[in-house]
Parts: C-alpha cells; structure tokens; sequence
C-alpha cells in the first residue's frame, strides 16, 4: 500500500553520490527531518552528507498526511498543567516559527509541492469535547496562538463545538523534499550498521563525522540515551477519497476517542484514524473500519488510496531534539515527533543547526533530551518499563532482533510488529521498520 506522495513521485530520478571519508556533518536518515537538517547545515556553511537507506522520503514520511501546524490536538492545556505557561509558549513558538521556514524555503527555492495556508480545526462530536476545547482555547491563546471557538465548519457532518487556528499550511512533502535534495549531497541506498564515536559504519563503507545527526526516526544506538525506554510506537491508517462534496476548506482533527483526521490533497479527502499502539491493534480490519465510517459521511466515494502511518511518542508529548547525550556531545537526535512529524521536523532542523554551529540553545532547551521531566514521566516510564517486560516474557514466537520482544502478526498489513519499540518486518522477515537493524528468520508466515 502506497501514499498518494509516493504514487505521485515514483518517477523522481534517484542519483546516489560517493561516499565521503570524512566530513562535517552526517545526518543519517532522508526522510524530512534529515532533508531539512542538512539544508540548514548547508544554509549556514557546513559541510554535510545525508545517509539514507531507501530514497528520499521513502520512510515515514511517505506516510504523512503533511499538515504544517501549530495545533497539535490538545497539546497547550497539556503543557500548560504539566510544565507551566512558559513551556506551552515556547512550545507555541517554536511551531509557528516552523511554519514560517516552510513558506520561506518554498518561496525562496521556487519549490511546486502544492504549499497552502488554510485553518486547522479541533473538533468534538460529543458534549465532554466541548469543555476540552475551552480549556484548549485559553492555554493556547496565553501561549501566543490566535484560536476561536466556532460551531460550524466545512466537514460534512455537524460537530458540537469546533477549535479553529488561523493561518496554518498544507502541503505535498515529497514534492517538497525532492524540490531540496538537488542541492544537497545524498548518499541513498546507503544502509548505516553501526556507529562509534565519530565513525557511521554502513553497508558501503565507512564515514567520519564532526557531527553526526540521528534523524531516522527511531534512534537506533541502544546505549547512550536509551531512546528504547523513552518512547513507543503507535500506528495509524489513512485512505485517500474521490468523493462530490470534497472541499473541506480547512484541516481537521477530532480529539474524541474515535475521532477522525481530515483534510485535502488536490481534490481527493484525506480520512485517518484507527490508531493503536504498534503491536497491538485491536481492530481486525483497520482499513475496512476507516471505509466504513467514511461511507457514512459520503455515500458516494471511490477510495483512492489506503496507506498507514507510524509515530514515536515521547514521556512527556514533547520531542526529544538536541543532544543525543552528555557522554556523546557531538551526537544530536530528532525524534519523538508524535503525529506531528511536519512541525517538528522543522523546528529539529532550526534546533540541531543551531547546535551544530555553536549557536546559543537556549530557546531549544524545552525540546532536550536531557530536560528534567521526571514529575512530568515517571508514571509513564513505569508504564512502558512494565509493558516491554511483560513482552520480553511472552514464550515462544518469533521475536524482535532489537531487544527480543515477542513479535505480534498485524494480518491488516501482513506484517510482524513489535509492541515494545515498535520495529516492524515483512511476512518473510524483512526490516521495514527500525529501531532493529536486522531481519528477522523463518518467522513463520
């Protein structure tokens, strides 16, 4: 199952350049956080090389719905309650600063990736939604986010209560990362193995790096960081509608329990939704569900395309961007981006280019790895400490190369998935998703 980006972009032509012996800066992964990185290293004079296993953008990023946004579902109140005004405001900042770079890159480059400045919208269908977009409402305004209560939208259906953000953007992100890798030095098809100290040791050969960026998603290093014990995976699905009454005049997010995601892309709808925790779908037929509900919007639609997406989620909902660890100064990290991996690939970007050229990272410190949280996470620490032991001690079945999960079969996708850390393998065992760096034998399907 592809995204329509992918479909779209299938021709784009995929030159691979040398391996380079030494260089200043390597970030590993091509997808849009290691794109925007490297194009802001190389902005600001570094020397920099991306490592891609696949081509560009053929990881999660394929798998976006590619809204650009500084509404991230009910995220000021949460911050807001969690770690003060300050943490929502910079929070609040630093996401429509994202915005901006992405409108300023597509101007200045004269990139065509179908760029638009619309609304976004949270949603409720239900009478308990309504207070949480009040209480979402007043966070995000002290935060700095113009937002408004309204009650009627351009979905298809009534909602009780609707919280609308100004001057939010859209976009295609393939089109987007193709229109800047011709300046940048790639290396596709380049798998990194293993990296110590200032080597990347990869299925070509070996790099030397001042800096090294991790951007391919899921840190993969187990030590230092420990990313594994940090975070999890959750995955959700999308299909791409033709259907009459497609212009939604905005993006949309419904923070029910089983709401949905919507949006347009050209003049097909976007509907996602049916997420889960990688490993633990509850839902038998998770793409039959999302066409079933969409049927009872329009009764007249023609599904497209039908793909899924995963997502890193952090302790505390914020990303983990900035040094990768005190014991590994020269290592940064971008991960953790939740189902909002547009903004904050940017604002990985501005951050990890800051840090790289020695820039004061104050303005950052909200996003570092090594921020004190522990008030904030330790309930959410225990939680999935006891969840990945309670997998590590499920008997027999194949298990996750990573760390030796019990490995769950997703019959939706045909996939065996970890519900530890989230890696994923075909049927016949091979990586389609990390934090494992290996395949999987004679899993059994």
């Amino acid at each position: 199952m592809r995204s329509i980006w992918s479909i779209n972009d299938i021709q784009k032509k995929d030159k691979r350049e040398p391996l380079p012996e030494h260089i200043s800066a390597a970030v590993i992964g091509g997808g849009m956080a290691g794109i925007l990185c490297a194009w802001f290293l190389m902005e600001s004079g570094v020397d920099t090389v991306v490592l891609e296993a696949g081509t560009v953008g053929s990881g999660q990023t394929e798998g976006t719905t590619a809204k650009i946004t500084s509404q991230h579902g009910l995220i000021y109140s949460r911050l807001t309650e969690t770690m003060g005004a300050e943490a929502a405001a910079r929070y609040a900042q630093a996401s429509q600063a994202a915005i901006d770079q992405y409108e300023r890159i597509v101007d200045s480059a004269g990139i065509q990736c179908g760029f638009k400045r619309m609304p976004s919208y949270l949603y409720t269908e239900c009478g308990d939604g309504m207070k949480k977009l009040e209480q979402e409402r007043s966070a995000a305004v002290r935060a700095g986010i113009p937002a408004s209560i309204v009650y009627d939208t351009g979905l298809p259906f009534p909602v009780k209560m609707a919280l609308r953000y100004e001057n939010q953007a859209q976009f295609d992100p393939i089109g987007f990362l193709y229109g800047l890798s011709d300046s940048l030095k790639i290396c596709r098809h380049t798998r990194v193995l293993q990296v110590k100290g200032h080597e990347i040791r990869t299925d070509r050969g070996t790099v030397k790096a001042d800096h090294i960026v991790f951007a391919s998603h899921f840190p993969f290093p187990r030590w230092p960081g420990f990313y594994s014990a940090r975070m999890h995976q959750e995955r959700s699905y999308v299909l791409a509608l033709e259907t009459e009454d497609w212009d939604l005049g905005g993006m949309y997010y419904g923070i029910d329990p089983d709401g949905l995601s919507f949006r347009n892309a050209g003049e097909l709808v976007l509907v996602g939704g049916m997420g889960h925790r990688t490993g633990e779908g509850r839902i038998k037929d998770p793409y039959g569900e999302l066409e079933k509900r969409a049927g009872n919007i329009w009764k007249k639609a023609e599904i497209k395309a039908s793909w899924s997406a995963q997502d890193c989620m952090t302790l505390d909902s914020v990303p983990y961007i900035g040094v990768f660890s005190r014991l590994r100064p020269y290592w940064l990290v971008a991960t953790g981006f939740g189902k909002w991996g547009m903004t904050n690939s940017m604002v990985s970007a501005m951050a990890v280019c800051d840090a790289v050229t020695g820039q004061s990272m104050k303005e950052w410190e909200l996003f570092s790895p090594q921020r004190k949280t522990f008030s904030v996470s330790y309930k959410t620490f225990v939680k999935e400490m006891g969840h990945s032991i309670k997998n590590l001690a499920v008997l027999g079945g194949p298990r996750c190369p990573h760390l030796g999960c019990r490995l769950q079969w997703n019959p939706a996708e045909r996939t065996w998935d970890c519900p530890c850390h989230g890696s994923r393998f075909r049927a016949d065992g091979e990586l389609l998703d990390e934090p494992s760096k290996k395949n999987i034998k004679n899993p059994g399907r």
